[in-house]
């Protein structure tokens, strides 16, 4: 019994859990907002090299 008690009041794997949760989010936000910004970029750099190409 004594080893189950201390099995609960163990939190060192919840902040791991934590922090793989929070990394998740973040790599989910940066995903959506390159997403948001390809579009544009990619217009950009076929611009260049649309001008490139003509010299």
């Amino acid at each position: 019994m004594n080893m189950f008690s201390r099995f609960m009041k163990d939190e060192s794997g919840a902040t791991a859990i934590e922090y793989g949760l929070i990394a998740a989010i973040v790599a989910v936000g940066i995903i959506a907002a390159l997403q948001k910004v390809s579009g544009s970029l990619q217009s950009t750099f076929n611009s260049v090299s649309n001008s490139l190409d003509g010299q």
